[in-house]
């Protein structure tokens, strides 16, 4: 163990669309949606963003480096948040937790943590959006005022998708993750409509999916591997979707302009 507290700081198919057992009905007025995994796939980033500390780290302090290659930088990263379950919420505090850590185990008493997470965050947020995303993005906040949910810490201004939403909700922002309904419950109150009214948009059963419905918005399960329900998670999504397009599609299906 690493004394982290003691560092400061049922379908009817419709095409490839299928249409679950809750009743679909009522208008929708607004949409959130998650981002990893959802828009753009997260782990080429996350890998890029790891090989960019670790070369920073290799050309400005080689000791730890050495002592920190990136398989131990990931475990200590686990096991940091293992111990710091407060911070379940917060993934930005964990990792200048881990930094930290690793500096003060190789002797250095002050960590470069400014200089540290903008290599970290200018790599993580150099993503490759999915082709169908974008396209799809920009019909749906044409007509619906759009939030982000998300568990993680992309930004939105250096992804170039802001201009696409009206609203951002994180979940070191709202002090809860997905699938907690405070955050879900944070972006609602945001877009000034009812919880019914809204319907939310995400790759994880989860996290997206149950955590919505539980949070009494409707869903739509962005499943581009065509993965089956699963059925402990109770009521399968509104929505189980191949892709972003296949929202739009059904967003414009239902709500003809």
């Amino acid at each position: 163990m690493i004394a982290v507290g003691s560092i400061a700081v049922g379908s009817i198919a419709m095409g490839s669309i299928a249409v679950g057992s809750i009743a679909v009905g009522g208008s929708i007025r607004a949409l959130t949606l998650d981002l990893d995994d959802t828009l753009w796939p997260v782990w080429p980033a996350l890998e890029r963003a790891d090989r960019d500390v670790d070369a920073w780290l290799r050309e400005h302090h080689p000791a730890v480096a050495a002592a920190w290659p990136i398989p131990a930088m990931r475990e200590l990263r686990a096991r940091v948040a293992a111990e710091r379950l407060d911070l379940a919420h917060d993934f930005t505090t964990q990792r200048h937790l881990t930094m930290r850590y690793a500096f003060a185990a190789c002797g250095l008493d002050e960590a470069p943590l400014e200089a540290l997470w903008e290599v970290y965050f200018s790599a993580r947020n150099r993503v490759d959006l999915y082709e169908d995303s974008l396209p799809a993005l920009r019909r749906i906040a044409a007509r619906w005022p759009v939030a982000s949910v998300t568990n993680g810490n992309a930004d939105l201004e250096r992804v170039g998708i802001a201009a696409h939403f009206r609203h951002h909700v994180s979940a070191r922002e709202a002090g809860a993750s997905k699938p907690q309904p405070a955050i879900f419950h944070a972006a609602v109150e945001r877009l000034g409509v009812a919880a019914h009214e809204v319907l939310h948009a995400g790759d994880d059963p989860a996290l997206d999916v149950a955590g919505a419905r539980d949070a009494g918005l409707r869903t739509a399960w962005i499943n581009r591997r065509g993965e089956p329900w699963p059925v402990e998670l109770g009521a399968p999504p509104e929505l189980d979707l191949p892709d972003m397009a296949a929202l739009a599609d059904w967003l414009d299906a239902q709500h003809p302009a």
